[in-house]
């Protein structure tokens, strides 16, 4: 099978790094030339909670050959359409796409290359590109998951085949309930990433502060409330019934969840948000993709979203250089 992964930056560098390590060819590809000459001089260099030098092909888009059977895609959701416009004509004729992108991208996908042809995944862990061609992975190796769903009810093989190249990285949870899965995901990063964002923090270090933390348990709070209203199951994470541990209707159901938040995210505490790592280089991030999904489809169901509200607030304040990723935007929450 041909298989490329779009968007090979932190994230897609990596996941590319243990394929081909595990033997199987997949291009890596990128705009970023910097990057993509060192994965090509020096390897993909994996640091952090493992340590990896591996070989791979990394190509530019206009190199891409075509034909491929599978492409994963981890470019930003904001670029999506021009992106999967070009990707569909990339394609083999029975070729699929799997997003592993935040936010919920399926639907816009699908209606560009087909239902059948469109996956989704989420991924469990965090890496951050040190440099061009180098990559920490930043959760620890006996935590990372992906959750894979089909979006259309695509072809068995092209499930099966995904499944296969995601093993070699690590756990793959097959999701009848991908819905509830990518809300799960969404949960999580619409506290932590958003948090983190505008913090210029870590998650470990979004919940080692208590007003952070407290920050962060409301957003999740305000996701399971959304989530309910629209009769959204939200899937368990690595084993975790994320919603039942964190959701509260009294006083000391909120404290205890205060309490476990650090506990369930402990693995993964070193991770830094990709929006975070897009506003230190000056680039606009996907904010509208993740907090500003929850402020949407709360307003949808009637549900109201503060917190969600203002990190979406915040983040787009330090895009336009009025304000810095700090604690001391903790401030301007309630």
């Amino acid at each position: 099978m041909r298989i490329a992964i779009y968007g090979a930056g932190s994230l897609g560098t990596v996941l590319g790094a243990y394929i081909t390590k595990a033997g199987i060819p997949v291009d890596l590809v990128n705009r970023n030339v910097a990057h993509i000459t060192a994965l090509r001089e020096h390897g993909a260099t994996v640091t952090g909670t493992v340590n990896l030098n591996i070989p791979v092909t990394a190509l530019f888009p206009d190199e891409m050959p075509g034909g491929y059977d599978i492409i994963f895609l981890l470019t930003k959701v904001i670029d999506n359409r021009a992106v999967v416009r070009f990707l569909s004509d990339k394609l083999a004729p029975d070729g699929v796409i799997c997003t592993m992108q935040n936010g919920l991208p399926e639907l816009p996908i699908s209606e560009i290359v087909g239902a059948k042809r469109t996956f989704g995944c989420t991924i469990a862990w965090g890496a951050t590109l040190l440099s061009p061609g180098v990559c920490e992975l930043t959760s620890e190796p006996d935590a990372i998951s992906f959750g894979l769903g089909s979006f259309g009810g695509g072809n068995d093989e092209k499930f099966t085949a995904i499944k296969s190249l995601l093993e070699t990285m690590g756990v793959v949870e097959t999701e009848e309930n991908f819905i509830g899965s990518r809300w799960a995901k969404l949960l999580i990063n619409a506290a932590f990433s958003g948090m983190s964002a505008v913090l210029g923090a870590t998650f470990g270090e979004v919940n080692k502060n208590p007003s952070s933390r407290l920050c962060a348990q409301k957003i999740i709070k305000e996701v399971l409330d959304t989530a309910a209203a629209l009769n959204i199951r939200i899937e368990k994470i690595q084993g975790k019934d994320v919603a039942k541990l964190l959701d509260y209707h009294s006083e000391f159901k909120r404290k205890l969840a205060f309490m476990i938040i650090p506990i369930a995210m402990k693995k993964h505490k070193h991770i830094k948000a990709s929006m975070l790592q897009d506003l230190e280089k000056g680039k606009k991030c996907e904010i509208d993709a993740i907090n500003g999904v929850v402020c949407e489809y709360g307003a949808k169901a009637g549900v109201p979203t503060p917190y969600n509200d203002k990190v979406v607030e915040l983040v787009k304040e330090i895009e336009n250089g009025n304000l810095k990723p700090s604690f001391g935007n903790l401030r301007f929450f309630d």
